[in-house]
């Protein structure tokens, strides 16, 4: 019979319920039998003992809020008897960490293929970047992009341009409402990348923002470093650069922070200046023939073995359900302490998303400096969350709590199961770049595109995005790969789910099993051996975060 109930940490006082529970169903769990007062929802929580008015809730062994009413045993916990609750944070005098290391030798010799750069850095993927340095030249870009990408191959699949025209097309013939809405039409355009006059080189991404004037310079600062990340990034063979002239963000302070990130840059880097060069048609025709020019040296540069001490990995999780932190997170927790037994670096982000866990990420800082510097960025940011009237208990989404995150520090406790168990080795403020094998912790928002643009910017040239509701979200250099928390959820949205942790919740697998299986999926991803469904999309989010606040 399936599990239908689960006791996350010993020193839980409440217990998730794995699939429906019904009002009055007898539950028996480690000698302890738990009559049910409300149904339960799948994915929510229960009291395993009564909790008064103003007593703590525990689960994964942390505080994660405070009954705002009496709660009987088998009562279901919700937003209207719960409020969130975290503890507090305090530093030691001295960082003492060990870690059990997973036995990683079904990995040791293994490789993938990819793309090595002089800097020694190695690319899951090789695309060309053409970046604006300011919002004014968004429509040069559009129009560059307009111009590139069909001839040279890197169109995408016309499949819903050619439903609506089929769709048309009866309209004109004097279709019927119903034959619109409700009568089957077939896309079978097989317009795609096919023909690619550049057969090594992935595609050509084009960055466009809102930002690089205006604001305060410290904004123009952050973007500059942003694009420099993305420009010196292993999965980018050389960029394009499109400047206005007269923005805050100016050439030189790109050209500062790649120096800062690469100081032997060496890829091709064109940078045209509009108001220098004058007509806007002499300008693009450069940049074409300049795009071109790169392209031809991208090309030259093919995939070869190397280790896997070459992977970055971004953690991140959007659209979490109840199931998220005790199938999706662990698993990826598991493969990220896999990684770095292997002398890869992992990324863990979304500072709001660390609410109620603090103590134990400084904790497990491998130096004093790393631990203060964690405790200051997060204290800060919920500093200045607070000062706008909100803050990281309103972090939840209406979807989160609907599937049974009722609180930050729920959210949270299960969101940070996706950083494994190794010793933090890094903290790293936006848009710092890793440089460190291990776990790095990255100052970044809960906002799932936010956080997945700042984390490839970091160096990432793998995304591990977690979801039990469903999101599409991507990236437009690093391949993305989507996990779901349920069974369900893949079954639902399989065009844009890659893998199903479900399993876990199913009886089916153990942590370990995922987080193993969801190694050697990555090392196929890396090697081009499987594209994910983010990339076969053509979902390119790209979001610079303006150090404001976003949750």
């Amino acid at each position: 019979m399936k599990q239908q109930i689960l006791k996350i940490h010993p020193a839980d006082n409440v217990l998730v319920a794995l699939a429906d529970l019904a009002a009055g169903e007898e539950i028996n769990y480690d000698g302890v039998t738990v009559h049910t007062v409300d149904a339960i929802p799948a994915k929510h929580k229960l009291a395993l003992e009564p909790i008064p008015a103003g007593g703590i809730i525990t689960m994964y062994g942390v505080l994660v809020g405070k009954a705002q009413s009496d709660i009987p045993i088998g009562g279901l916990l919700s937003t209207s008897n719960v409020k969130h609750a975290a503890n507090s944070t305090y530093l030691t005098s001295d960082q003492q960490v060990s870690w059990n290391q997973p036995n990683v030798s079904t990995w040791q010799n293994r490789t993938f293929n990819g793309y090595h750069r002089t800097d020694g850095s190695v690319g899951t993927a090789n695309y060309w970047l053409v970046v604006p340095m300011v919002f004014c030249e968004n429509r040069n870009i559009e129009v560059m992009q307009e111009a590139l990408l069909k001839p040279l191959g890197y169109g995408r699949k016309k499949t819903y341009e050619t439903k609506a025209q089929q769709l048309i097309d009866r309209i004109r013939s004097g279709a019927a409402v119903e034959e619109v809405l409700y009568t089957e039409v077939n896309a079978n355009d097989a317009a795609g990348n096919s023909g690619k006059v550049f057969p090594n080189v992935d595609g050509i991404k084009f960055l466009s923002h809102t930002g690089g004037c205006g604001g305060i310079r410290q904004d123009a600062i952050t973007l500059c470093g942003l694009l420099a990340g993305y420009i010196t990034h292993p999965n980018v063979a050389g960029a394009t650069v499109l400047s206005l002239g007269c923005q805050n963000a100016q050439v030189s302070i790109l050209q500062q922070e790649i120096a800062k990130r690469s100081p032997g840059f060496s890829k091709p880097l064109y940078i045209l200046d509009q108001q220098t060069i004058g007509r806007e048609s002499d300008m693009i025709e450069q940049a074409i023939r300049q795009t071109l020019a790169g392209l031809m040296q991208a090309n030259q540069v093919t995939r070869t073995p190397a280790p896997l001490n070459k992977l970055t990995i971004g953690l991140e999780c959007g659209g979490s359900d109840g199931f998220s932190g005790i199938s999706a997170n662990p698993a990826i927790g598991y493969t990220s302490d896999l990684l770095v037994a292997l002398g890869g670096s992992v990324i863990l982000a979304e500072f709001p998303e660390l609410c109620g866990v603090e103590q134990n990420l400084v904790d497990r800082c491998t130096d004093k400096a790393n631990a203060e510097r964690f405790a200051h960025l997060i204290h800060n940011y919920s500093q200045r969350a607070e000062e706008v009237g909100s803050g990281f208990d309103m972090n939840p989404s209406p979807g989160n709590i609907k599937d049974g995150l009722i609180t930050d520090a729920i959210k949270s406790a299960g969101a940070a199961k996706k950083g494994g168990t190794s010793p933090v080795v890094d903290v790293l403020d936006y848009p710092e770049k890793v440089t460190k094998p291990g776990l790095n912790l990255l100052c970044t928002p809960g906002n799932d595109v936010e956080s997945t643009t700042a984390e490839v910017g970091s160096g990432a040239n793998v995304v591990l995005f977690t979801t039990g509701l469903g999101t599409p979200t991507g990236n437009p250099i690093a391949p993305v790969v989507k996990i779901s928390s349920n069974s369900r959820l893949y079954q639902k949205m399989n065009d844009i789910i890659d893998i199903n942790t479900g399993t876990i919740i199913e009886g089916e697998e153990s942590i370990e099993q995922a987080g193993s299986r969801i190694l050697d999926y990555v090392i196929q991803v890396a090697s081009g051996e499987t594209e994910v469904s983010a990339v076969r999309h053509g979902q390119d989010d790209f979001i610079p975060w303006k150090r404001g606040v976003s949750l």
